[in-house]
Protein backbone atom coordinates (compact mmCIF):
# COMPACT_ATOMS: atom_id res chain seq x y z
CA UNK A 1 0.00 0.00 0.00
CA UNK A 2 1.55 3.45 -0.81
CA UNK A 3 1.70 6.49 1.74
CA UNK A 4 -1.90 8.37 1.95
CA UNK A 5 -1.43 11.80 0.74
CA UNK A 6 -2.95 15.09 2.23
CA UNK A 7 -6.02 16.54 0.45
CA UNK A 8 -7.64 19.65 2.06
CA UNK A 9 -11.35 20.50 1.11
CA UNK A 10 -12.71 23.67 2.13
CA UNK A 11 -16.71 24.08 2.55
CA UNK A 12 -16.24 20.41 3.46
CA UNK A 13 -20.17 20.47 5.35
CA UNK A 14 -21.73 21.45 2.35
CA UNK A 15 -23.72 20.37 -0.75
CA UNK A 16 -21.06 19.93 -2.86
CA UNK A 17 -18.70 18.19 -0.66
CA UNK A 18 -21.60 16.02 0.86
CA UNK A 19 -21.33 14.31 -2.53
CA UNK A 20 -17.58 14.54 -3.25
CA UNK A 21 -15.88 13.74 0.07
CA UNK A 22 -17.23 9.94 -0.08
CA UNK A 23 -15.91 9.80 -3.80
CA UNK A 24 -12.12 10.46 -2.60
CA UNK A 25 -12.79 8.25 -0.20
CA UNK A 26 -13.55 5.60 -2.44
CA UNK A 27 -10.68 5.70 -4.20
CA UNK A 28 -12.46 7.44 -7.77
CA UNK A 29 -9.89 10.75 -7.42
CA UNK A 30 -6.42 9.60 -6.51
CA UNK A 31 -6.60 6.06 -7.64
CA UNK A 32 -8.08 2.44 -5.74
CA UNK A 33 -4.20 2.14 -4.41
CA UNK A 34 -4.15 5.47 -3.03
CA UNK A 35 -4.54 6.00 0.53
CA UNK A 36 -5.69 9.74 1.64
CA UNK A 37 -5.96 11.49 4.90
CA UNK A 38 -8.70 14.21 4.70
CA UNK A 39 -8.33 17.69 6.16
CA UNK A 40 -11.71 19.34 6.31
CA UNK A 41 -11.83 22.99 6.85
CA UNK A 42 -15.26 24.99 7.58
CA UNK A 43 -16.54 28.35 9.17
CA UNK A 44 -16.64 27.68 13.03
CA UNK A 45 -20.36 27.22 13.07
CA UNK A 46 -20.59 24.90 10.90
CA UNK A 47 -18.25 23.12 12.78
CA UNK A 48 -21.23 20.09 14.16
CA UNK A 49 -22.20 19.54 10.94
CA UNK A 50 -18.64 18.67 9.74
CA UNK A 51 -18.34 16.16 12.50
CA UNK A 52 -21.31 14.69 11.75
CA UNK A 53 -19.98 14.25 8.11
CA UNK A 54 -16.82 12.96 9.33
CA UNK A 55 -18.88 10.20 11.35
CA UNK A 56 -20.92 8.77 7.96
CA UNK A 57 -17.16 9.01 6.57
CA UNK A 58 -15.94 6.61 9.60
CA UNK A 59 -19.28 4.84 9.46
CA UNK A 60 -18.62 3.96 5.65
CA UNK A 61 -15.23 1.98 6.81
CA UNK A 62 -12.92 2.85 4.05
CA UNK A 63 -10.04 0.84 3.39
CA UNK A 64 -8.42 3.76 1.36
CA UNK A 65 -9.58 6.48 4.33
CA UNK A 66 -6.69 6.72 6.08
CA UNK A 67 -7.33 9.24 8.75
CA UNK A 68 -9.93 12.92 8.89
CA UNK A 69 -8.99 15.80 10.70
CA UNK A 70 -11.15 19.04 11.06
CA UNK A 71 -10.49 22.58 11.40
CA UNK A 72 -12.22 25.81 11.58
CA UNK A 73 -9.32 27.59 9.98
CA UNK A 74 -7.21 27.40 6.93
CA UNK A 75 -3.45 27.83 7.94
CA UNK A 76 -4.55 24.54 10.14
CA UNK A 77 -6.40 23.22 7.77
CA UNK A 78 -3.79 23.47 4.50
CA UNK A 79 -1.28 21.88 6.86
CA UNK A 80 1.37 19.74 4.39
CA UNK A 81 -1.25 19.66 1.99
CA UNK A 82 -0.56 17.88 -0.99
CA UNK A 83 -3.96 18.79 -2.96
CA UNK A 84 -6.47 21.72 -1.95
CA UNK A 85 -9.81 21.35 -3.10
CA UNK A 86 -11.20 25.03 -2.56
CA UNK A 87 -15.23 24.57 -2.33
CA UNK A 88 -16.43 26.72 -0.49
CA UNK A 89 -17.15 30.23 -1.20
CA UNK A 90 -19.67 33.08 -0.48
CA UNK A 91 -22.95 32.81 -2.73
CA UNK A 92 -24.55 35.65 -4.41
CA UNK A 93 -27.23 37.01 -1.74
CA UNK A 94 -30.52 38.74 -2.84
CA UNK A 95 -29.73 42.17 -4.39
CA UNK A 96 -25.88 41.18 -4.36
CA UNK A 97 -24.04 42.52 -7.51
CA UNK A 98 -21.62 41.03 -9.31
CA UNK A 99 -19.00 43.18 -8.43
CA UNK A 100 -20.00 42.90 -4.57
CA UNK A 101 -19.74 39.24 -4.97
CA UNK A 102 -16.06 39.41 -6.13
CA UNK A 103 -14.92 41.65 -3.57
CA UNK A 104 -16.20 39.65 -0.70
CA UNK A 105 -15.05 36.56 -2.21
CA UNK A 106 -11.56 37.78 -3.17
CA UNK A 107 -11.02 38.44 1.03
CA UNK A 108 -11.67 34.90 1.68
CA UNK A 109 -9.55 33.01 -2.01
CA UNK A 110 -6.49 35.74 -0.78
CA UNK A 111 -6.70 34.33 2.77
CA UNK A 112 -6.05 31.03 1.26
CA UNK A 113 -3.64 31.36 -1.41
CA UNK A 114 -1.29 33.18 1.75
CA UNK A 115 -2.29 29.64 4.13
CA UNK A 116 -1.60 27.21 0.72
CA UNK A 117 1.68 29.13 -0.03
CA UNK A 118 3.02 29.20 3.69
CA UNK A 119 1.29 25.80 5.25
CA UNK A 120 0.95 23.33 2.03
CA UNK A 121 3.42 20.62 0.71
CA UNK A 122 5.87 22.67 -1.79
CA UNK A 123 4.38 20.50 -4.57
CA UNK A 124 0.39 21.47 -3.61
CA UNK A 125 -1.92 21.04 -6.84
CA UNK A 126 -5.38 23.31 -5.97
CA UNK A 127 -8.15 23.12 -7.52
CA UNK A 128 -10.88 26.21 -7.38
CA UNK A 129 -14.10 25.60 -6.91
CA UNK A 130 -16.21 28.21 -5.25
CA UNK A 131 -17.72 31.01 -7.43
CA UNK A 132 -16.65 33.19 -9.56
CA UNK A 133 -14.21 30.34 -9.79
CA UNK A 134 -11.70 31.80 -12.70
CA UNK A 135 -11.21 34.95 -10.71
CA UNK A 136 -10.77 33.51 -7.51
CA UNK A 137 -8.40 31.05 -8.93
CA UNK A 138 -6.15 34.29 -9.88
CA UNK A 139 -6.62 35.85 -6.49
CA UNK A 140 -5.85 33.11 -4.65
CA UNK A 141 -2.47 32.03 -6.87
CA UNK A 142 -1.19 36.01 -6.83
CA UNK A 143 -1.20 35.69 -3.30
CA UNK A 144 0.99 32.44 -3.48
CA UNK A 145 4.17 34.15 -4.50
CA UNK A 146 6.03 30.96 -3.23
CA UNK A 147 4.06 28.16 -5.46
CA UNK A 148 3.75 28.39 -9.01
CA UNK A 149 1.21 29.26 -11.02
CA UNK A 150 1.19 26.10 -12.57
CA UNK A 151 0.16 24.85 -9.16
CA UNK A 152 -3.71 26.48 -9.75
CA UNK A 153 -6.37 25.68 -11.85
CA UNK A 154 -10.19 26.22 -11.41
CA UNK A 155 -13.36 24.30 -12.10
CA UNK A 156 -14.61 24.43 -15.97
CA UNK A 157 -14.85 20.58 -16.10
CA UNK A 158 -18.36 20.85 -15.23
CA UNK A 159 -19.30 22.90 -17.89
CA UNK A 160 -17.47 20.32 -19.95
CA UNK A 161 -19.42 17.25 -18.40
CA UNK A 162 -22.45 19.12 -19.29
CA UNK A 163 -21.93 19.61 -23.04
CA UNK A 164 -21.00 15.89 -23.38
CA UNK A 165 -24.07 15.03 -21.63
CA UNK A 166 -26.36 17.24 -23.70
CA UNK A 167 -24.72 16.41 -26.87
CA UNK A 168 -25.13 13.04 -26.27
CA UNK A 169 -28.47 13.37 -25.00
CA UNK A 170 -29.59 14.97 -28.39
CA UNK A 171 -28.15 12.52 -30.54
CA UNK A 172 -28.84 9.05 -29.01
CA UNK A 173 -25.24 8.28 -28.51
CA UNK A 174 -23.50 7.63 -24.99
CA UNK A 175 -20.71 9.52 -23.39
CA UNK A 176 -18.31 7.46 -24.57
CA UNK A 177 -19.07 8.16 -27.84
CA UNK A 178 -17.94 12.24 -27.72
CA UNK A 179 -14.86 13.68 -28.03
CA UNK A 180 -13.15 16.69 -28.68
CA UNK A 181 -15.57 19.17 -26.99
CA UNK A 182 -13.69 22.43 -25.53
CA UNK A 183 -14.88 24.96 -23.05
CA UNK A 184 -13.13 27.72 -23.28
CA UNK A 185 -13.12 30.78 -20.67
CA UNK A 186 -15.13 31.77 -18.05
CA UNK A 187 -17.11 29.90 -15.71
CA UNK A 188 -19.86 31.56 -16.23
CA UNK A 189 -23.10 32.27 -19.03
CA UNK A 190 -20.33 34.03 -21.14
CA UNK A 191 -18.25 30.59 -21.65
CA UNK A 192 -18.10 29.52 -25.13
CA UNK A 193 -18.35 25.38 -25.26
CA UNK A 194 -17.30 24.72 -28.77
CA UNK A 195 -17.87 21.69 -30.92
CA UNK A 196 -15.97 22.53 -34.08
CA UNK A 197 -13.74 19.68 -32.77
CA UNK A 198 -16.08 17.32 -31.39
CA UNK A 199 -17.30 13.62 -32.40
CA UNK A 200 -19.60 11.56 -32.63
CA UNK A 201 -18.58 7.95 -32.96
CA UNK A 202 -15.47 8.99 -34.57
CA UNK A 203 -17.10 11.40 -37.14
CA UNK A 204 -17.35 15.03 -36.54
CA UNK A 205 -20.01 16.61 -34.63
CA UNK A 206 -21.06 19.49 -37.19
CA UNK A 207 -22.00 17.14 -39.64
CA UNK A 208 -24.48 15.45 -37.40
CA UNK A 209 -25.93 18.28 -35.52
CA UNK A 210 -28.34 20.91 -36.78
CA UNK A 211 -26.03 24.22 -37.14
CA UNK A 212 -29.28 26.38 -35.67
CA UNK A 213 -29.76 23.86 -32.78
CA UNK A 214 -25.87 24.26 -32.05
CA UNK A 215 -25.84 27.89 -31.96
CA UNK A 216 -29.71 28.50 -30.50
CA UNK A 217 -30.43 25.73 -28.26
CA UNK A 218 -26.92 24.06 -26.95
CA UNK A 219 -24.76 26.75 -26.40
CA UNK A 220 -26.85 28.90 -23.83
CA UNK A 221 -28.26 25.58 -22.65
CA UNK A 222 -24.88 24.61 -21.55
CA UNK A 223 -24.06 28.05 -20.49
CA UNK A 224 -27.27 28.62 -18.62
CA UNK A 225 -27.17 24.63 -17.11
CA UNK A 226 -27.09 25.58 -13.26
CA UNK A 227 -28.93 28.46 -13.58
CA UNK A 228 -31.88 25.69 -15.22
CA UNK A 229 -30.99 23.37 -12.40
CA UNK A 230 -31.42 25.68 -9.53
CA UNK A 231 -35.21 26.69 -11.05
CA UNK A 232 -35.95 22.79 -11.54
CA UNK A 233 -34.82 21.90 -7.89
CA UNK A 234 -34.59 24.59 -6.21
CA UNK A 235 -30.63 24.25 -5.24
CA UNK A 236 -27.79 24.65 -7.16
CA UNK A 237 -25.20 21.75 -8.75
CA UNK A 238 -24.12 19.96 -6.25
CA UNK A 239 -23.49 15.97 -7.14
CA UNK A 240 -22.23 17.05 -11.00
CA UNK A 241 -20.13 19.35 -9.65
CA UNK A 242 -18.67 16.78 -6.99
CA UNK A 243 -18.05 14.27 -9.80
CA UNK A 244 -16.99 17.14 -12.15
CA UNK A 245 -13.99 17.51 -9.37
CA UNK A 246 -12.97 13.98 -8.97
CA UNK A 247 -12.79 13.95 -13.06
CA UNK A 248 -10.82 17.13 -13.16
CA UNK A 249 -8.41 16.58 -10.41
CA UNK A 250 -7.80 13.03 -11.02
CA UNK A 251 -6.90 13.39 -14.90
CA UNK A 252 -4.56 16.12 -13.78
CA UNK A 253 -2.91 13.76 -11.36
CA UNK A 254 -3.03 10.40 -12.88
CA UNK A 255 -3.35 11.93 -16.99
CA UNK A 256 -5.88 11.76 -19.43
CA UNK A 257 -6.72 8.81 -21.41
CA UNK A 258 -4.99 8.42 -25.12
CA UNK A 259 -6.59 10.91 -27.62
CA UNK A 260 -8.90 12.64 -24.64
CA UNK A 261 -8.98 16.04 -24.49
CA UNK A 262 -10.67 17.89 -21.25
CA UNK A 263 -11.24 21.14 -20.41
CA UNK A 264 -9.60 23.09 -17.65
CA UNK A 265 -9.40 26.83 -16.38
CA UNK A 266 -5.56 27.86 -15.98
CA UNK A 267 -3.64 30.89 -16.27
CA UNK A 268 -3.19 32.22 -19.67
CA UNK A 269 0.07 32.02 -21.28
CA UNK A 270 -1.49 33.36 -24.79
CA UNK A 271 -2.23 30.86 -26.41
CA UNK A 272 -4.72 31.66 -28.72
CA UNK A 273 -4.19 35.42 -28.53
CA UNK A 274 -5.81 35.40 -25.19
CA UNK A 275 -4.13 37.93 -22.51
CA UNK A 276 -1.91 36.57 -20.05
CA UNK A 277 -2.61 36.77 -16.51
CA UNK A 278 -5.90 35.67 -16.41
CA UNK A 279 -7.61 32.11 -15.60
CA UNK A 280 -9.27 31.28 -18.30
CA UNK A 281 -10.52 27.51 -19.90
CA UNK A 282 -8.76 26.02 -22.57
CA UNK A 283 -8.88 22.34 -23.91
CA UNK A 284 -5.88 20.14 -22.64
CA UNK A 285 -4.54 17.10 -22.13
CA UNK A 286 -2.35 15.96 -19.11
CA UNK A 287 0.46 13.74 -18.46
CA UNK A 288 3.15 12.80 -15.38
CA UNK A 289 0.58 15.02 -12.78
CA UNK A 290 1.03 18.16 -15.48
CA UNK A 291 -1.33 19.54 -18.26
CA UNK A 292 -0.90 21.29 -21.59
CA UNK A 293 -2.78 23.21 -23.62
CA UNK A 294 -3.72 21.71 -27.06
CA UNK A 295 -2.23 23.99 -29.32
CA UNK A 296 -3.46 24.50 -33.35
CA UNK A 297 -7.07 24.03 -32.94
CA UNK A 298 -8.52 25.97 -35.60
CA UNK A 299 -10.79 29.01 -34.59
CA UNK A 300 -13.09 30.63 -36.98
CA UNK A 301 -14.84 34.04 -36.67
CA UNK A 302 -17.41 32.38 -34.97
CA UNK A 303 -15.37 31.17 -32.80
CA UNK A 304 -13.20 33.87 -32.29
CA UNK A 305 -16.01 36.20 -31.35
CA UNK A 306 -17.20 33.81 -28.28
CA UNK A 307 -13.48 33.33 -27.14
CA UNK A 308 -13.23 37.06 -27.13
CA UNK A 309 -16.44 38.24 -25.03
CA UNK A 310 -15.45 35.59 -22.30
CA UNK A 311 -11.88 37.32 -22.39
CA UNK A 312 -13.36 40.62 -21.60
CA UNK A 313 -15.29 39.69 -19.12
CA UNK A 314 -12.60 38.45 -17.13
CA UNK A 315 -10.77 41.12 -18.02
CA UNK A 316 -13.56 43.11 -16.54
CA UNK A 317 -12.94 40.59 -13.40
CA UNK A 318 -9.28 40.68 -12.90
CA UNK A 319 -10.15 44.62 -12.94
CA UNK A 320 -12.37 45.11 -10.09
CA UNK A 321 -10.12 42.85 -7.39
CA UNK A 322 -7.45 44.55 -8.78
CA UNK A 323 -6.37 45.62 -5.09
CA UNK A 324 -6.23 42.06 -3.94
CA UNK A 325 -3.25 41.22 -6.42
CA UNK A 326 -0.04 41.73 -4.75
CA UNK A 327 2.45 43.38 -7.07
CA UNK A 328 4.99 40.81 -6.14
CA UNK A 329 3.23 37.95 -8.34
CA UNK A 330 2.69 40.08 -11.36
CA UNK A 331 5.69 39.11 -12.81
CA UNK A 332 5.65 35.37 -12.60
CA UNK A 333 1.55 35.60 -14.19
CA UNK A 334 2.99 37.46 -16.92
CA UNK A 335 6.49 36.43 -17.89
CA UNK A 336 5.08 32.92 -19.85
CA UNK A 337 6.35 31.04 -22.58
CA UNK A 338 5.21 28.44 -24.67
CA UNK A 339 8.18 25.36 -25.36
CA UNK A 340 8.29 25.34 -29.11
CA UNK A 341 9.61 21.43 -29.25
CA UNK A 342 6.51 20.77 -26.60
CA UNK A 343 4.30 23.08 -26.44
CA UNK A 344 4.42 22.76 -22.87
CA UNK A 345 4.01 26.38 -20.66
CA UNK A 346 7.21 27.67 -19.03
CA UNK A 347 6.98 29.82 -16.35
CA UNK A 348 8.82 32.63 -14.81
CA UNK A 349 10.41 31.12 -12.45
CA UNK A 350 11.22 27.54 -14.27
CA UNK A 351 9.41 25.52 -13.03
CA UNK A 352 8.08 23.83 -16.05
CA UNK A 353 9.43 20.58 -16.85
CA UNK A 354 13.33 19.87 -17.76
CA UNK A 355 14.09 19.49 -21.24
CA UNK A 356 15.20 16.05 -20.64
CA UNK A 357 12.08 14.91 -18.69
CA UNK A 358 9.93 12.05 -19.54
CA UNK A 359 7.26 14.35 -19.81
CA UNK A 360 8.58 16.36 -22.38
CA UNK A 361 9.03 13.77 -24.75
CA UNK A 362 5.38 12.69 -24.69
CA UNK A 363 3.27 13.04 -28.21
CA UNK A 364 1.73 16.42 -28.46
CA UNK A 365 -1.74 17.14 -29.37
CA UNK A 366 -2.13 19.23 -32.56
Amino acid sequence: MRRPVRIAVTGAAGAISYSLLFKIAAGEMMGKDQPVILQLVELPHAMDSLRGVAMELMDCAYPLLHTITLHDNVEDGFSNAHYALLVGAKPRGPGMERRDLLEENAQIFARQGKALNDFANRDVKVLVTGNPANTNALIASRNAPDLSPSQFTCLTRLDHNRAKGILANHCGATTRDIGGIMIWGNHSPTQYPDLHQATILGKPAMSQIDTTWYRDEFIPKVQKRGGEIIEARGLSSAASAAQAIVDQMRDWVLGTEPGEIISMGLLSDGSYGITKGIFYSFPVICNYGRYQIVQNVEINEFSRQRLTATEQELLDEKAAVEEMLPKETEASHQNLSICLRSGVTLYADNTGPDADSKFMTTNRVL
